[in-house]
């Protein structure tokens, strides 16, 4: 249990370092759109291939983000039954949907999704759309994607069965406060804003504050 434990920990910390990163082509794809836009307007000049980077990118996040997002305990869930079990019963209720439905359909998706980016990497395929882009590593997204779903709930599935056997701390709670929005805006502000900025901000964020907690007073 030791030893898969410390894989589990492998397999969190590769999606934790994959989805961080990711989550960075928001801000591009946001950028690529703003700029897009721009030109569109001020020059009359538009490419298929600034569209197309930007589902590029969308897809990216979605599919790439999906085993940090599920490591996060992120993913929506109906709790109106699952709610009313207690916690060891939740954890075996995650234990057979993970066994039962995410493995087989993780499995079932890379097995269908890997000869449709290897046919379009075989072809060089590229897009119908004049100025398009290559399609193959947008397919490469898909079975990607999915195999690090899969690790992600292998990992979860391993965390779980080892919480059971009184090892470790509950999986099911979240570890962080923020929400991903709130921490990639973070993120954002601490690599384009300079720091004194960012300081000058929160204090000015403190003072407001307080003026208005003594207002009310």
């Amino acid at each position: 249990m030791t030893a898969l434990l410390k894989l589990s920990a492998l397999v969190d910390g590769l999606n934790e370092r994959i989805g961080r990163s990711v989550s960075w082509l928001i801000l591009l794809a946001v950028l690529v759109s703003s700029i897009n836009a721009i030109i569109r307007k001020a020059f009359d000049i538009s490419s298929n291939a600034f569209l197309e980077a930007q589902w590029y990118m969308f897809s990216a996040v979605f599919l790439l983000c999906a085993g940090y997002t599920l490591m996060r305990q992120e993913h929506i869930r109906i709790d109106i039954i699952y709610n009313k079990f207690s916690r060891r019963n939740q954890i075996w209720i995650d234990v057979f949907g993970t066994v039962v439905f995410l493995i087989p359909a993780c499995l079932m998706f890379i097995y269908l999704s890997w000869p449709f980016f290897w046919h379009s990497l075989q072809s060089g395929e590229t897009s119908a759309n004049a100025g398009g882009l290559i399609l193959w590593p947008v397919k490469a997204l898909m079975p990607l994607g999915f195999i690090l779903l899969l690790l992600q709930g292998c990992s979860e599935l391993v965390k779980r069965l080892a919480f059971q056997a009184g090892h470790g701390t509950d999986p099911g709670e979240k570890k962080q406060d923020k929400s991903a929005e709130e921490e990639l805006a973070e993120a954002i502000k601490a690599h384009l804003v300079a720091p004194e900025v960012v300081d000058s901000v929160a204090a000015y964020d403190n003072m407001h504050a307080d003026s208005r907690g003594g207002n009310s007073k």
